[in-house]
């Protein structure tokens, strides 16, 4: 009886083991893919992701904007802030989560307005 539980216990183990093993391969793949599709973005709007913890993706969702004009983000976020607003029965969380969409977006478009200047210059030969 001993011998059968003692069996039942190493294959057990085995297989949250690989299960495991399986689990932390996915991660690092994932996680690499992540790394790989930052390097592409570039590396201002990924340090931008990071300092806001919002990619653009999520915070063009969050204000709910197609393409990046700064007066479409201004307008959406105006009117999301005043919708959340706790005074009129709003959720301070999601009112902090428009302010930060809004944060990353001003700073993508900051960032979109530098690499256009620096296009625009000629170097002098």
């Amino acid at each position: 009886m001993a011998k059968y539980l003692a069996q039942i216990i190493v294959m057990g183990v085995q297989v949250v083991g690989r299960a495991f093993a399986r689990a932390l391969r996915q991660e690092f793949a994932a996680s690499r893919a992540a790394a790989d599709a930052r390097g592409r973005a570039g590396h201002q709007s990924a340090a931008a992701s990071n300092l806001s913890g919002l990619s653009l993706q999520e915070a063009q969702q969050i204000l709910n904007v197609s393409k990046l004009s700064p007066e479409e983000v201004q307008k959406n976020y105006e009117h999301l802030f005043k919708v959340n607003d706790k005074s009129v029965g709003g959720s301070f969380y999601l009112q902090s989560k428009v302010v930060r969409a809004k944060e990353r977006l001003d700073e993508e478009l900051r960032i979109q307005a530098q690499e256009d200047r620096e296009k625009g210059r000629t170097p002098k030969t």
